[in-house]
C-alpha cells in the first residue's frame, strides 16, 4: 500500500500546491493561464516527439493499443451521449459534454506524471497514443454532437472547423515530426535534443501545477447527480471499459497497464472550457473538481490493481 500511495502523493501535493498558490493569490489566474499555454504549446509537444523520435516506429505504432483505447472510450462516451439525449431528452450540448466527461482523460497534465513514475519512458509513448486518440477522433466528435440540432452551425461545418485547427495543434505536429523521425530512422544533433529534452522536462511539475490552480473557485453546487454520475462515470466505467476490451484485444505489458491507467484519470482540465459556448460550465466545473479530489482514491485504486493485481 505505501508503495501505491507513493506514487500518487506527489503528484496530488502538487496539484494541491497549485491549488494553494492561486487561492493565495500567489499567481492571479491570467497567469496561470500562461503556464498551461506554456505547457500545451511546448513542453508536452517536446515530452512527446522526444519519446516518439528515440523509439523504432514497430514500437510506437502500437495497433491494438489504439484499438482498445479508442474503442472504450468511444463506447463509453456514445453509451452516455445516448442515454442524456435519448433516454433522458437532455439538449444536444448537454448530453455530448455529458459523454465527454466520462470517456476523455486528462492524458498529459495527470496521467503522464502518473503511469511515468510506474512505467518509465514508455509512458511517453503511451502518452502520444492516447493524445491521437483524444485530439484525432473524440474531440471533434464530441464538438460535433454538442452542436447537432442547435439550429447555429451544422455538425459537419464544426467538424471541418475542429479538424482545420488540429492540423496546427503543436500537440499533433510533434507527433507527426516524431513519427517521421522514427520512420525514416534520423538522429537529432544533441543540441537540439537536449534542448527538447530540457522542454520536455518542464512539463510535468508545472502541468500538475496548473491543474491545482484551476481549482480554485469552482463550487460543487446544484445538479449534484448529473455531476456524480460523471466523475464516477470517468474515474470508473472508462478504466472499467477498456479492461472489458483487453479481454477481446489482448495487449502486451507495460502498455497494458498504461492504457488502464490513462483511462482512470479525471477528465480533461479545459473541460468547463469547452463547454462555455453552451452555458454548461457551471456544470462541466463541477464535475471536474469532484472528479479531481475523487480521483486520489480511485487512482490509487487502479495503480494497485495493476501493479499487484
Amino acid at each position: 500500500m505505501l508503495s501505491i500511495v507513493s506514487v500518487t502523493i506527489p503528484v496530488y501535493l502538487l496539484i494541491g500546491l497549485g491549488y494553494l498558490a492561486a487561492r493565495r493569490d500567489w499567481f492571479a489566474p491570467a497567469e496561470m493561464r500562461v503556464f498551461g499555454r506554456f505547457v500545451i504549446q511546448f513542453a508536452l509537444p517536446a515530452l512527446v516527439f522526444q519519446a516518439l523520435a528515440q523509439r523504432r516506429f514497430s514500437e510506437i505504432l502500437n495497433g491494438r493499443y489504439l484499438l482498445v483505447y479508442a474503442t472504450a472510450s468511444l463506447l463509453v462516451l456514445l453509451g452516455a451521449w445516448f442515454v442524456a439525449r435519448r433516454v433522458q431528452g437532455r439538449g444536444a450540448a448537454f448530453s455530448a459534454l455529458f459523454g465527454m466527461g466520462m470517456g476523455f482523460s486528462n492524458s498529459g497534465f495527470v496521467g503522464y506524471p502518473i503511469v511515468m513514475q510506474l512505467l518509465g519512458p514508455t509512458a511517453a509513448v503511451a502518452l502520444a497514443l492516447c493524445m491521437l486518440v483524444e485530439n484525432v477522433l473524440l474531440l471533434p466528435l464530441t464538438l460535433a454532437l454538442a452542436e447537432g440540432h442547435t439550429g447555429t452551425r451544422s455538425w459537419h461545418g464544426v467538424l471541418r472547423q475542429t479538424l482545420a485547427r488540429l492540423a496546427k495543434n503543436p500537440l499533433i505536429l510533434a507527433i507527426a515530426a516524431g513519427l517521421a523521425v522514427s520512420l525514416l530512422g534520423l538522429e537529432i544533433p544533441a543540441p537540439v535534443a537536449k534542448g527538447v529534452g530540457l522542454l520536455a522536462g518542464a512539463s510535468t511539475a508545472l502541468a500538475l501545477f496548473v491543474i491545482g490552480g484551476s481549482l480554485k473557485g469552482l463550487q460543487l453546487r446544484g445538479r449534484l447527480r448529473d455531476v456524480g454520475l460523471v466523475a464516477l462515470g470517468k474515474l470508473l466505467l472508462h478504466p472499467l471499459a477498456v479492461l472489458a476490451m483487453l479481454y477481446f484485444v489482448p495487449v502486451a505489458e507495460p502498455l497494458r497497464t498504461a492504457v488502464v491507467l490513462f483511462a482512470a484519470m479525471p477528465m480533461l482540465s479545459i473541460y468547463p472550457i469547452l463547454a462555455q459556448p453552451h452555458g454548461e460550465e457551471a456544470f462541466c466545473a463541477a464535475a471536474l473538481l469532484l472528479a479531481t479530489v475523487l480521483s486520489f482514491l480511485t487512482v490509487s485504486l487502479w495503480v494497485g490493481l495493476m501493479t499487484l493485481g
